[in-house]
């Protein structure tokens, strides 16, 4: 998972994530991450339009984003 948040750091691509809230509730995302550390991500959620953190413990799934070629500009 390292690599791949690595990457969308260094070549702005879009990741999709599956996560798990606090509240148990189970969400979808897009977004480019831009800071990335043991316990949390921060990344620019293409959902919200905002920056947002993340519990790395929380993330049940992580992918590039494979339906878009575009590279963002946040």
């Amino acid at each position: 998972m390292d690599g791949l948040l690595l990457r969308s750091i260094e070549e702005n691509i879009p990741l999709e994530m599956i996560y798990l809230s606090e509240d148990q509730q189970i969400s979808q995302r897009k977004l480019l991450v831009k800071e990335v550390n043991d316990e949390y991500i921060r990344a620019f959620c293409l959902l919200r339009k905002q920056i947002r953190t993340f519990r790395r413990e929380n993330i049940l799934s992580l992918l590039p984003n494979t339906r878009s070629n575009d590279r963002f500009l946040h």
